[in-house]
């Protein structure tokens, strides 16, 4: 069997390696990846943590809000990140499949590196409002939806297939360590200088472009025909809403994120309830990453092989479990021990979730069903901020907390019912197809 040099990159003609899978960072192109991958989700979730406590502060100072009202204005931030998300991410999957994969993931970078410019700016300048915070925080979510295709896309094209449950768990710790740095780093610098966390972003994304740009072209893969753009697109809704089994996969996330998703009222807690403010926000942010990261950690030397869907349907339901616990908590310490809980568990969720569709996606059709995944991860944080919002406007955030995680479980209950196909998932084999693979 032909090999390749740990030096170079893999190119996917040639067969895979033959006996154990080595370390995804033997490969030249995903050491690249990786680091890229790391210094653009540190630089942008340091933006949104910051983005999130500004707009409350700002309503709640400013403004002259209560905290229900200021916690509603944090659901509407959800809102105008998601309609931009809904609306362009089949178009940013078919860019995934059509395009050159570097470049659109360096273009969306360089994108949000322009917002992190433009919130320094009004920051420095003392300009923020309402309405300019919503507006920066809708065009951070246009850039983003175009790099999450794109970057899942290029992975399974840089690593031979054996390599890639690996390559997605080493995947999933620069997203989770970075994830842990990123907010701790926004909090403290935006506790020292409001205008620093956007010059850091702003930097760190510039080295994220620079550094996708070294990993070698991934061209879009042949195609015999090349249909209509709409066509294409709509073909890859299609394949996920008649394959259940990723149907299932993608949903299971997206409605128990909606209804277990706390993030949104951290600033809440963060300010009024357990009264750590803003450099306290940013543990309260790291800490999900921080388990999370852990568990990741594990997983890559050691991921998991047996009974995958009914691991992940008991990580959900933890999730949900642990949501409740954190909801009730006025202890900053338990608050931050039950975040990390979470974080653990929904990153074990995301292991297998991304795995099974990666593994079960032709890579014809990976940017697109990427993409769908990419709008039900995005729908699931964005729509529970508002549902968070929203119910916190009524019920107050710790009722908006408690009850979206009593949500989650039995969501979770429920999907095992409607989709058996996830409690069978034995392996990350793929599974049994039962809609068009065009």
């Amino acid at each position: 069997m032909a090999t390749l040099p740990p030096s170079e990159g893999y190119d996917p003609v040639l067969p895979a390696p033959v006996g154990p899978p080595p370390s995804p960072l033997r490969f030249r192109d995903y050491r690249y990846y990786w680091f890229a991958r790391f210094t653009a989700v540190m630089a942008t979730i340091a933006m949104v943590v910051v983005i999130g406590y500004q707009l409350y502060d700002t309503a709640r100072t400013d403004y002259g809000m209560s905290i229900k009202e200021a916690s509603f204005q944090l659901g509407l931030l959800g809102l105008v990140q998601f309609v931009p998300l809904a609306i362009l991410t089949p178009v940013a999957g078919w860019a995934a499949d059509r395009f050159e994969r570097r470049s659109v993931a360096i273009f969306s970078n360089l994108i949000d590196l322009l917002i992190a410019a433009a919130l320094g700016w009004f920051t420095w300048i003392d300009a923020l409002t309402l309405p300019l915070l919503f507006t920066l925080a809708a065009l951070h979510g246009v850039a983003r939806v175009f790099s999450g295709p794109a970057m899942s896309a290029i992975a399974p094209n840089i690593v031979p297939a054996n390599v890639l449950p690996r390559a997605i768990a080493m995947g999933s710790i620069a997203w989770q360590s970075a994830s842990v740095i990123g907010p701790a780093a926004g909090g403290l610098l935006y506790a020292a200088s409001p205008t620093s966390v956007y010059v850091f972003s702003a930097v760190f994304l510039g080295v994220s472009a620079f550094l996708i740009s070294r990993v070698r072209p991934v061209l879009p893969p042949p195609a015999e025909v090349r249909r209509h753009p709409l066509r294409e697109m709509v073909d890859g809704l299609r394949f996920v809403w008649f394959d259940r089994f990723l149907l299932g996969t993608i949903t299971l996330d997206l409605f128990a994120v909606i209804l277990a998703g706390a993030t949104a009222m951290l600033p809440v807690y963060a300010r009024d309830i357990l009264q750590t403010g803003s450099e306290g926000l940013g543990f309260l942010r790291a800490a999900p990453a921080l388990g999370a990261a852990a568990v990741a950690i594990g997983l890559s030397f050691r991921p998991i092989e047996r009974n995958v869907g009914v691991k992940m349907l008991w990580a959900v339901a933890v999730f949900g479990a642990v949501t409740v616990g954190f909801g009730l908590s006025t202890n900053f310490f338990l608050s931050l021990a039950l975040l990390a809980i979470m974080g653990a568990a929904d990153m074990f969720s995301v292991f297998v979730r991304g795995t099974l569709i990666q593994l079960n996606t032709p890579d014809a059709m990976r940017g697109r069903v990427s993409a769908a995944s990419g709008l039900a991860i995005s729908a699931s944080n964005e729509l529970g901020e508002m549902r968070a919002g929203a119910m916190a406007a009524v019920l107050g955030p710790v009722g908006a907390v408690v009850i979206g995680g009593a949500g989650a479980i039995g969501v979770t209950a429920l999907w095992s019912w409607l989709f058996p196909e996830l409690r069978r998932a034995r392996t990350f084999e793929p599974q049994f197809k039962t809609g068009p693979t065009t």
